[in-house]
C-alpha cells in the first residue's frame, strides 16, 4: 500500500553523491517532491534537477539540521550520511513523529565474511571481524530497529553493495586505478583474481530504493539492492581495459598482504574485510517488494560510460599521486618478492 500524499514529500540527508544523485534524479522523473540537505557542496558536478529543493546544514550539527526542517512537512526521509548508533538515534530523535517513513542506507558488508552460503539473503548471518566501518553500520541498525520495535519508528533499511556511477568507478584507488590501466601500468589484484563479485550501477539501485519509497509493507523490513552483474575480479579489470583500448596488465597479491605493504591505505582493509570474499546476492526480496525492479547496466556497458566521463572530465578523473604511490609499491613488493622466491628456487 502506498502512502496517499500526491505528490510523495522526500528529502535525502546527501544528494549528490555516487548513489544518491541517482535516486534523487529517479525520484523527480517519479513525480515526487524532492530536497536534499547537506552542505551545499556537489563536488563530482552530478547534475540534480532544478525542481529540487536545497536544504544547507552540517548533518552533524544537530541545531542547524532542526533549523533547515522546520516547519517542513515530509513523507520520507532517505539518509545516505549516517554511520553508527549514536548517529542513529539522534535521527530518531530528530524525525519521531515528523516523517512517515525513514529510510536507512545502511551497507552488505555488514553480512559475515567469509560468506559461509551463497547467494546472500537478508536473512544472512551479519557480522564482520574485519571492518570497523561494518560493525558501525550494524550497531546503527540494530539501534533503528530497536527503535522500531519498541517505539514505532518507520524504518526501512537498504544495504548497498559496491555500488557505482559514471564519475566514481568501483575499483581500489578510483580513477587512480583507471589510469594505471589506461596507460599501461601494472595493476594489482588482490587474491588470484577469480572470487567472484557484484557490482551495481547507482541508476539501477535508484530503481530499487524509489520503488520502496512511499510503500508501507517496507517499514520494519530490511532490503539488499544489487545489480545482478556477477564478474571476477580479473574479469572486472579485462572488461575496463576493453572499455579503454588496452589490456589490463594484472598482477595478483595476496590479499592478507595489502595491509602489510600498504597498511596507510584506505582500500588495504576493505580488501581483506570485504573484496576478497566472493559476493552473489538473492535479489528476490527487493523484486517482489518493486516489481519493476529490473537492473539494466553491465559492466560492459558501464565500462564505456565511465571511459567517456573520463575523456569529458579530465579536471575530475586525474590520478592522485600518492594513491599512485600506494599501487606502484604493492607491484614492486610482488616483483620482489618474485625475485626471492627464483632465487630461493635456484639454489635449492
Amino acid at each position: 500500500m502506498q502512502f496517499d500524499a500526491a505528490p510523495l514529500r522526500t528529502l535525502y540527508i546527501g544528494g549528490t553523491g555516487t548513489i544518491s544523485a541517482s535516486c534523487v534524479r529517479l525520484s523527480v522523473e517519479a513525480g515526487m517532491e524532492v530536497s536534499v540537505l547537506n552542505r551545499g557542496r556537489n563536488e563530482a558536478h552530478r547534475d540534480l534537477s532544478s525542481s529540487v529543493t536545497q536544504l544547507v546544514a552540517d548533518v552533524k550539527d544537530e541545531g542547524s539540521v532542526k533549523a533547515a526542517l522546520d516547519g517542513r512537512e515530509l513523507d520520507s526521509v532517505v539518509n545516505f550520511l549516517s554511520y553508527d548508533a549514536e548517529d542513529a538515534s539522534r535521527w530518531v530523535s530528530l524525525l519521531q513523529g515528523r516523517v512517515r517513513q525513514y529510510v536507512h542506507i545502511s551497507s552488505a558488508s555488514v553480512y559475515g565474511k567469509p560468506v559461509q552460503r551463497t547467494p546472500i539473503v537478508e536473512s544472512t548471518a551479519l557480522h564482520n571481524k574485519f571492518l570497523e566501518y561494518a560493525r558501525a553500520k550494524l550497531r546503527a541498525e540494530r539501534a533503528l530497529e530497536d527503535a522500531f520495535s519498541e517505539d514505532g519508528f518507520p524504518v526501512t533499511i537498504v544495504r548497498p553493495s559496491h555500488t557505482y556511477d559514471d564519475a566514481h568507478p568501483p575499483l581500489p584507488g578510483a580513477w587512480t586505478m583507471v589510469d594505471r590501466v589506461a596507460r599501461g601500468a601494472e595493476v594489482p589484484v588482490h587474491g588470484d583474481g577469480t572470487s567472484l563479485w557484484t557490482l551495481t550501477h547507482a541508476e539501477d539501485f535508484a530503481q530499487g530504493l524509489v520503488g520502496l519509497l512511499g510503500n508501507t509493507a517496507a517499514i520494519g523490513e530490511v532490503f539488499h539492492i544489487t545489480g545482478d552483474d556477477v564478474l571476477t575480479w580479473d574479469q572486472i579489470y579485462t572488461v575496463l581495459g576493453e572499455a579503454l583500448g588496452v589490456k589490463a596488465k594484472l598482477v595478483h597479491i595476496a590479499s592478507e598482504l595489502f595491509p602489510v605493504i600498504a597498511p596507510d591505505w584506505f582500500w588495504s582493509d576493505l580488501v581483506v574485510g570485504d573484496l576478497s570474499h566472493s559476493a552473489v546476492f538473492d535479489n528476490s526480496k527487493i523484486k517482489r517488494y518493486v516489481p519493476g525492479f529490473a537492473p539494466k547496466l553491465t559492466f560492459q556497458r558501464s565500462g564505456l560510460r565511465l571511459a567517456k566521463w573520463r575523456q569529458e572530465h579530465p579536471e575530475l578523473t586525474q590520478p592522485e599521486p600518492a594513491v599512485d604511490g600506494v599501487l606502484a609499491r604493492l607491484v614492486g613488493a610482488y616483483h620482489a618478492a618474485r625475485e626471492v622466491c627464483a632465487s630461493w628456487a635456484a639454489n635449492v
